[in-house]
């Protein structure tokens, strides 16, 4: 909703006080310069990226207008899950989690919360650890630096959608000098003609240059850095999950464990220790129900 009513503000602010300072609108129409300023950014932002990176990018921009990926109550569900899965660790042993990391899908434990199981990187994720733990001889010290490792792969493929889009913002004040330097020259070639019209083709070249700093950093700027942003927030959700499994196979219990990944998560979307205690103590009440 903010980059909607950025937008706006931006929008309104600029054209409101070229109006208000008796500026003529229909002088802002450029149609050719928009042309070259667009089209050029759009044909280096294809140049310079693959087409996995240009998909996501489009889907990133659209993903601004739906709100973060993880909201409050997910983040309790999250610490649920991983409340339910140390639990089934400490009562039954390693082995028996095997048959739920195989196929969360029909998982008792991890199927109790559909809304995570959508969420097949997160859940991908948790199981790959998970096995590993199960699987291998690992100690917390080496476990750990593959996490790292894995988190530092994940953030940068998340946020390259949003790096391609600041680089192309970048770009456009150039390509504006390009739309204007291109006016200039259709203004000279107007010298041996009708010269009445030589002050309306300066002023065009001059509003590529305005447009390409106005779409660089009142628009595609701001958009590249609410998507980074955006992309820095939803990878809390894995953060989190690598904190509580780091504490539990440091032998912490359960509580213990889901307590380090609580404080691990950002304010805003950190739910309080009696409402997380009051949602594990309700859920393990309807399963003794």
């Amino acid at each position: 909703m903010l980059v909607l009513v950025g937008t706006l503000v931006v929008l309104v602010s600029v054209v409101g006080g070229y109006l208000l300072s008796h500026g003529q609108l229909l002088a802002l129409w450029q149609p050719y310069e928009l042309l070259i300023i667009g089209g050029g950014a759009a044909g280096a932002f294809l140049t310079a990226n693959p087409t996995k990176i240009v998909k996501a990018t489009f889907r990133d921009m659209l993903g601004l207008l739906k709100g973060p990926a993880y909201r409050r109550q997910d983040y309790v569900d999250l610490l649920s899950l991983l409340y339910d899965i140390f639990s089934l660790m400490r009562k039954n042993g390693l082995l028996s989690l095997e048959s739920h990391i195989e196929d969360p899908a029909s998982s008792s434990v991890f199927s109790a919360y559909p809304r995570l199981l959508a969420e097949h990187h997160l859940i991908e994720f948790i199981t790959d650890c998970l096995r590993l733990i199960v699987g291998g001889s690992m100690n917390p010290h080496e476990l750990e630096q593959l996490l790292e490792v894995e988190l530092e792969v994940h953030h940068q493929e998340a946020e390259a959608p949003a790096m391609a889009l600041m680089k192309s913002a970048d770009a456009l004040p150039g390509f504006g000098i390009v739309a204007a330097v291109l006016g200039i020259v259709t203004t000279m070639s107007q010298l041996s003609g009708d010269t009445s019209r030589i002050g309306e083709h300066i002023a065009g070249a001059l509003v590529g240059t305005f447009l390409g700093i106005l779409l660089c950093y009142g628009f595609a700027g701001p958009i590249a850095s609410a998507m980074e942003n955006r992309a820095q927030e939803d990878g809390k959700a894995f953060e989190c999950v690598k904190v509580a499994l780091m504490a539990n196979l440091r032998g912490y219990n359960p509580m213990v464990s889901v307590e380090f990944a609580r404080k691990s998560l950002a304010e805003h979307a950190r739910p309080s220790f009696m409402e997380l205690e009051g949602h594990l103590k309700g859920a393990r009440a309807g399963a003794g129900g």
